[in-house]
């Protein structure tokens, strides 16, 4: 606080001195009143004020509490006096001055209308504006009169019962009526008004009040009163001090917003990895569970019961829910497959426990049920962080080192939202250092939040690590692929073959294979496509390859070739593949068997073939067959389906017949290639392209 506050507060200790000597003189025959003579400054109201617990009937001529009247007759009500006692702090706000309540002055569990009235004799200059300033803490919500007349209020007493908030600093100024004057004295050169004035607080205070605040009830310090000024000064100071209370939460709000948004970034570098989804959507309801309190503390925007709802039954519920998922995906347990189910109704009943069990609708939920609903709630919580501790503990078994850096986190998450229950065993919970409150569940909420940075950057790491392992098992696997490809080029005696390869992804899932006869001068062309892309495809392609190569050492049949790969493929989950085996004599007799792929083009022209499944889906299968021959300038051309289905912006397809139209005009396989992957490249695009020459007769010697 600033020094002149402390300078206001020390003139308010004067003059409350002052007042109160006076007050002990006042004669016991007359209604006991507060002498006050105003300067420049203001005065504590400690008291003696008038108490009683209840409401105030109405007066039917003025409609106004009689309670609140100057000529009521309090003289059988509960004298009480709003002196802290020396070195008492707000457990809130961090400033001098609280006093207990009324449930630790002989009314325990007391909630609902209470009255404070107190007699003040005022002695201000003539013109004087004067103010008054309410305590910092009362509870909940309050109307002041001044003479019978309302000031002010904090709170809607319009609703029954009133509307609730979190209380602010409120000042409400006099009006020049409220203080009538009175002859001048002769004693006293300067003229000065004279004025008994009789302020009543009625008080309401919610029962779930009891729950939450430390000694509740009413008023929880004295009233200020005197010039404007002075009290507009002590005014702005409780409202620094108030600021300076809730300072912390901002910045717990802003730490766990650049959590989350590091968390949601972190996806981009490994989209696999569910559990940055998970935490950034747990930092986002943390956020939002501190963006309310913000708004509650600052504003009177949301009501007690409303941001109650928001946080205990809705985003509280979430939390625990969401840290459950948190360490569950993060440690990639798989049982017991009932726990992410357990977890939510855990939450739902977390919920409902919390809305019946904080008596925020006493007028329908009798106590007796609350009270069972808040022990239920304290069950569940304690059944969740059990739960985080056997999650964690699992972790541990499986992870070793990676278990025991999550169980700090998980600790402290428990501290954090058990801190009402560590203060009722009197530990301390609140510190003020420099005003600002920093409360256990500050610290706790700060410590996980490094905790958690930490884990976070450990995780990404390693998950980098991984990533660039996998990419060298990628580029390995790719050059692996480009090893067993064929020559892009080949000319044998009345043949000359053209091949062009251009993988979708790193490691395509296309698969060719171009094989002389070692003695009959025949050509053998395998060609196909294993289903999906990437590594995968890729090491199922290498599988065929090879068997390809094993088999043909044993017979170059088509047929054969066939059910050998079939073979190979079957009982490997979905490993499936479309592939045509071709066989060219040296006369340019060809024999072709197809299993579903597409068949070949002769000159521009489909020819004309039955389907056939694919390899790997059935034991005995029926493969397509076809024979014809090659001519001298015959073209062949064998492409895979990422040729056809190629795809341009606007989703058109490259279609058969820019496919045919494309192989009657292109003048070499690497052109037709190049034709589908500039139209809008899907899959892998595999060209064969086998041309009929002349054969060349040796000369006659």
């Amino acid at each position: 606080m600033d020094r002149r506050f402390y300078s206001t507060l020390l003139i308010l200790l004067w003059f409350g001195c002052g007042a109160w000597s006076q007050a002990q003189a006042v004669p016991s025959s007359q209604p006991t009143a507060t002498t006050v003579t105003i300067g420049q400054s203001a005065v504590s109201l400690y008291g003696p004020w008038k108490f009683s617990v209840g409401d105030s009937p109405i007066d039917p001529d003025t409609h106004q509490p009689l309670w609140a009247q100057p000529g009521f007759d309090d003289s059988r009500w509960e004298t009480t006096d709003l002196t802290p006692k020396e070195g008492a702090i707000h457990p809130t706000f961090g400033v001098s001055g609280f006093v207990p309540g009324w449930t630790a002055k002989g009314h325990p569990g007391y909630w609902g209308y209470a009255w404070y009235r107190i007699r003040v004799h005022v002695e201000a200059q003539p013109g004087q504006k004067l103010a008054l300033l309410a305590p910092l803490d009362v509870d909940d919500v309050y109307r002041v009169f001044a003479n019978g007349s309302v000031l002010g209020s904090f709170g809607d007493f319009s609703a029954k019962p009133p509307t609730c908030y979190y209380i602010q600093p409120m000042m409400f100024p006099l009006p020049p009526a409220a203080v009538s004057p009175a002859r001048p004295s002769s004693a006293e050169p300067a003229a000065q008004d004279a004025q008994t004035l009789v302020l009543a607080f009625r008080v309401w205070m919610e029962p779930n009040t009891l729950l939450s605040a430390t000694d509740p009830g009413g008023l929880h310090g004295a009233p200020i009163f005197g010039d404007a000024a002075a009290v507009t000064a002590g005014y702005q100071s409780l409202w620094l001090a108030m600021f300076r209370a809730y300072a912390s939460s901002p910045v717990e709000a802003g730490v766990f917003l650049l959590l989350a948004l590091g968390a949601f970034s972190l996806v981009f570098f490994d989209r696999s990895d569910r559990v940055y989804l998970w935490m950034a959507a747990v930092f986002l309801a943390t956020v939002g569970n501190v963006a309310v309190t913000i708004i509650v503390a600052w504003t009177t925007l949301i009501g007690i019961v409303a941001s109650t709802v928001v946080t205990d039954a809705v985003m509280i519920p979430l939390l625990y829910a969401g840290w459950v998922m948190v360490w569950w995906v993060w440690f990639g347990l798989r049982r017991p497959a009932w726990l992410p189910r357990a977890a939510a109704t855990m939450a739902l009943l977390l919920a409902v426990s919390n809305l019946l069990g904080e008596d925020l609708w006493f007028t329908v939920v009798p106590h007796p049920v609350s009270a069972v609903f808040h022990v239920v709630s304290l069950v569940v919580r304690l059944a969740f962080f059990v739960l985080l501790l056997w999650i964690v503990y699992m972790g541990i078994r499986l992870h070793g080192v990676e278990g025991w850096l999550a169980l700090p986190p998980v600790v402290l998450l428990g501290i954090a939202r058990f801190v009402n229950e560590l203060s009722v065993l009197g530990i301390r919970i609140t510190w003020f250092p420099f005003g600002v409150q920093l409360s256990l569940a500050n610290i706790a909420s700060m410590a996980l939040a490094v905790a958690l940075t930490l884990l976070l950057l450990r995780r990404l790491v390693i998950s980098l690590r991984k990533q660039r392992q996998m990419a060298l098992d990628v580029k390995q696997a790719q050059e692996v692929q480009q090893v067993i490809l064929p020559q892009a080029r080949m000319k044998l005696p009345g043949l000359e073959i053209e091949s062009e390869y251009r993988p979708a992804l790193e490691v395509g899932g296309d698969f060719f294979q171009i094989i002389p006869h070692p003695t009959d001068g025949s050509l053998l062309i395998v060609a196909g496509d294993v289903a999906g892309k990437g590594l995968k495809a890729g090491m199922l392609v290498a599988l065929l390859v090879g068997a390809i190569r094993t088999a043909v050492r044993f017979s170059s049949e088509p047929r054969v070739m066939l059910g050998e790969l079939n073979q190979r493929l079957l009982g490997r989950g979905d490993s499936q593949a479309t592939c045509l085996v071709l066989r060219i004599e040296d006369t340019g007799e060809a024999t072709l068997v197809n299993a579903g792929h597409l068949p070949p083009y002769l000159n521009g022209a489909p020819l004309a073939m039955e389907g056939a499944l694919p390899l790997g889906m059935a034991e005995n299968v029926e493969f397509s067959v076809m024979r014809f021959r090659l001519a001298e300038g015959d073209r062949l051309a064998l492409v895979s389906d990422g040729v056809v289905e190629a795809t341009d912006t606007n989703g058109q397809l490259f279609g058969f017949e820019r496919t045919a139209e494309l192989l009657r005009t292109a003048r070499s396989a690497a052109e037709v290639a190049s034709a589908a992957q500039s139209f809008g490249q899907q899959d892998d695009i595999s060209v064969i392209s086998v041309t009929r020459t002349a054969v060349l007769e040796p000369a006659l010697a």
